[in-house]
Parts: structure tokens; sequence; C-alpha cells
């Protein structure tokens, strides 16, 4: 018995030393990336339980394989105003892992994107994507060009000057794009009609997130949001919880928190907070979700105009501070690490009971820590958020088919897709000993198919 746990120990440590090697080599080789070796980081640690009990992992140097993409394109992305200026912008796309589908990730225009960002978030989607079952590997892509207050033909010639580029090295069996923030159905749509220009083909299944009428899918604008409180609302009924007289915050109010609140709405939950980068609004009586709607997909409103129609709200131009108000259920559908320590315990002290996450890793690793440590319930965002991506890998499958499912019949299979990636995520938690932390077996879960896949290809 001595024996056997000290050998266990041993692989313990040697799978230790492996992961700590390769970190220290992905922070060498890629110098200043915040963003990137934040990500790869906390992925790594959950992996070390794997690789002392499956070795052919370290053998076949699948780490080092994964945390370095396939290929990384940085173009330059020239386009004209309304005013005849010159302006340029970089673009960028990262085709991470292709070893169980295509590459499939989304679009990113906002100015803080670059090549950290976007290897982040294509080392995510690997994972995520794995987790949803469908084939497909993890890539993303966007620029570091802002749609807000630009013009419908400034952002339709931006489109089409980054499409010119990113043409070369796209296609429906190749990379498929989509939206991300900064990209909804109008900057996919403008992509689309270049791609079909300058390819001289109609080819639907290049981008996902179209307009149905030319190839999108119903439920794709809806997805990560009815996603998530799917999601969600699995993991609770596990403990006996329910949306049901739940008072939730949800912070952003783009199409990820306005399709979460709603679904939550229907479960019986009461918004009392969302927010913009204005800043946020509170109201005791629920979210008026059909002003909000009018606000963000009407124009560019700001959230602070609810007051316009509803005066018993109260707006804070601070959004940070939206985790202040207290809530049953926090669902962060913003940005990265808006989430951090201080807030985690702010939230905690609050009485929050479940935190989901709706956009990509909006929680920083201490707070991850403190909601595992205080048995808060949470959802990691590669499990939670990842219905966006799994029914864009549906939207493939008509398009490949040339049919258009019915609303139903894809609600229902992103409801089968985000029950199975719980208990997917629940088991593999369970296997490698952290019973209940779905962040560490959502981890393994997406590592083990996307890595075993990597083995049978060889080395490549």
């Amino acid at each position: 018995m001595i024996m056997t746990q000290t050998t266990k120990d041993d692989s313990l440590q040697r799978a230790k030393d492996y992961v700590d090697g390769v970190f220290k080599t992905v922070q060498e080789r890629n110098p200043g990336e915040v963003e990137f070796h934040q990500a790869t980081k906390h992925i790594f640690s959950s992996l070390v339980p794997v690789f002392a009990k499956h070795p052919k992992y370290m053998k076949n140097g699948i780490l080092e394989r994964i945390s370095e993409p396939e290929r990384l394109i940085t173009f330059r992305v020239p386009w004209v105003d309304d005013n005849g200026n010159v302006q340029v912008n970089r673009g960028f796309r990262v085709q991470f892992n292709s070893s169980i589908g295509p590459y499939k990730g989304g679009t990113r225009f906002h100015p803080s994107v670059n090549a950290s960002i976007i290897k982040f978030l294509g080392f995510e989607q690997i994972f995520k994507n794995a987790l949803t079952g469908q084939p497909i590997g993890g890539g993303k892509g966007g620029a570091d060009f802002s749609p807000k207050g630009k013009s419908d033909n400034e952002i339709m010639r931006f489109c089409q000057s980054y499409m010119t580029e990113l043409v070369n090295h796209i296609g429906p069996n190749v990379d498929i794009p989509a939206g991300d923030i900064g990209v909804g159905a109008r900057e996919i749509g403008f992509m689309f009609g270049q791609y079909k220009r300058l390819r001289g083909a109609y080819e639907p299944g290049v981008l996902t997130g179209k307009d149905v009428r030319f190839g999108g899918s119903l439920v794709r604008p809806e997805a990560t949001g009815y996603g998530l409180i799917y999601f969600a609302n699995h993991m609770m009924h596990d403990l006996g919880l329910t949306f049901e007289g739940s008072n939730v915050v949800v912070s952003g109010a783009g199409n990820v928190a306005i399709y979460a609140m709603e679904k939550a709405m229907e479960l019986g939950a009461k918004v009392v907070a969302c927010s913009d980068s204005s800043g946020y609004i509170y109201d005791e009586q629920g979210i008026n979700l059909e002003t909000i709607k009018r606000l963000k997909f009407s124009g560019n409103g700001q959230v602070a105009s609810y007051l316009d129609e509803h005066p018993h709200a109260v707006f804070h131009d601070n959004c940070a501070e939206i985790w202040n108000v207290p809530c049953d259920i926090a669902l962060p559908c913003a940005t990265q690490n808006e989430i951090d320590a201080d807030i985690a315990k702010t939230l905690i002290k609050n009485g929050v009971k479940v935190v989901a996450e709706g956009s990509n890793m909006p929680s920083n690793q201490e707070a991850i820590d403190l909601f595992n440590e205080s048995h808060i319930l949470f959802g990691p965002a590669k499990a939670a958020n990842a219905g966006g991506v799994a029914v864009s890998a549906l939207e493939m499958a008509q398009n490949s088919m040339k049919l258009t499912w019915p609303f139903e019949k894809v609600d229902k299979k992103l409801h089968e897709i985000m029950l199975n990636i719980y208990h997917n995520a629940v088991n593999a938690a369970e296997e490698y000993g952290y019973p209940g932390n779905l962040d560490v077996g959502a981890n393994i879960a997406g590592f083990i198919k996307v890595g075993d896949a990597m083995i049978r290809e060889g080395v490549v």
C-alpha cells in the first residue's frame, strides 16, 4: 500500500514537472501575452492528474503541440472612412488545432484585439468545441477595429477589406469563422458577400451566424445565452436549486446577455441588473427585457436610456460595480477578467449561490478558486457558453445538406448538447479526483478527446 501511494506520488510529481516545463516554454515563446499565459496555465494545471494516470500524453508531446497554433495569420486591413481618409487596422486569424475537424471559432472586432487575446480565445476554443461533441477544431480571429460610431458603409468597407485577405485562409472544410464581440449578422453578411464575390461561388458553409435568409440557422442568435441557462439549470437541478424565484444579475447587454436574460425569465427568475460599457442599471422590479432589446438591437442605444421609460430604475456609470448588486445567480456575459478575487468575495458575501460564465474567461483563477472553496456552484465558460459554437456546427450541417431546420428542432438539439457537456464534465471531474469541480472536469474531458485524436493522427 505504501509502495502504491509512493508510486502515485511520483507519477503526480513527474506530471507536474512536465506541465511546469511546458508552461515555461509557452511563456518564453510568447513574451508579454498575458491573456494567453493565463488561459494556458489555467488549463495546464487541470491536466496534471491526466498525465499522471496516462503518461502516453507526455510521451507523445501532446501538451507541447496543443499549445502551439498550427497557424497564426496576421495581416493589414486598409479601408477608407466616410471622410475619404485611409484607415489601417490589424487583422488576425489563429488556426489552433484541427485534429477533430476544421477550425471553428468566432471573429472579434474590438480595439483591444491583439495576438494574445486571439490566441487565448483560440486555445480555449479547442476544448470548448471538443466538448460539444461536434466535429470541429479550434480557431479564432478578429481585428483591432470597433464598429461603434461607424456608419454602415464604413463597416461594410472594413469587412470587405478584412475578407479580401481572410479568403485565402478559410473554407467550408478548412476554417469556418463566426461572430463574436462587435461582429453580428450585419458584419457576417458583409463578409459573406465579399467572400462570395471573390470566390465566384455560393458556399454558405464558410461562415456561421448568417442571416437565416441566406443559409443561417434558427436559434443561432439565441444559442449562447439559451445554452448558458440550459447548462446552469442542469447543474442547479442536481443540487435542488432552481431559477424560479431567484434574483439574477447579468453583465453585458449583447446577444449572449439578452438571450440569457430571456431564458432565465422564462424559467421564473427575476433579472435585476444588466450592463454595457456605459455602466449598469438596477431595477428591483425586474429588468424590462423588451426595452433592453429595443435599445440594443435597434441602434447604438446605451442601457442608461432605460431610465427614460423606467424612471424607478437606477443607473450607475461604473459597469464593474454591477457585481455589488446582491443576487442568487451571477451570469458574467461581458468580457474576459471582469471578476477578480475582490469581486468574488463580494458576490460570496452577498449570498450568491451560482456563477455561470457566458463570456470567455470572465473570472480569473483566484476568483474561481474562491468560488470552489466556498462551494458556490460554478459553470466554466468553455462548458457553459458552448451553445453558440454548438449551433454554429448545426448551421454547418444544415448548409451541407441544403436544409433549414425548424426552431424547435435546433433548440432541442442545443438542449441535448448542453446536457451532454454537463454530464461529461461531471464524469471527468469524478474520475480524476475532483468531484463536483466542473471547471477541471470540462478541461479534462475536452483535452482527452483532442489528445486521443492527435495521438491517432501521428506527429503532425
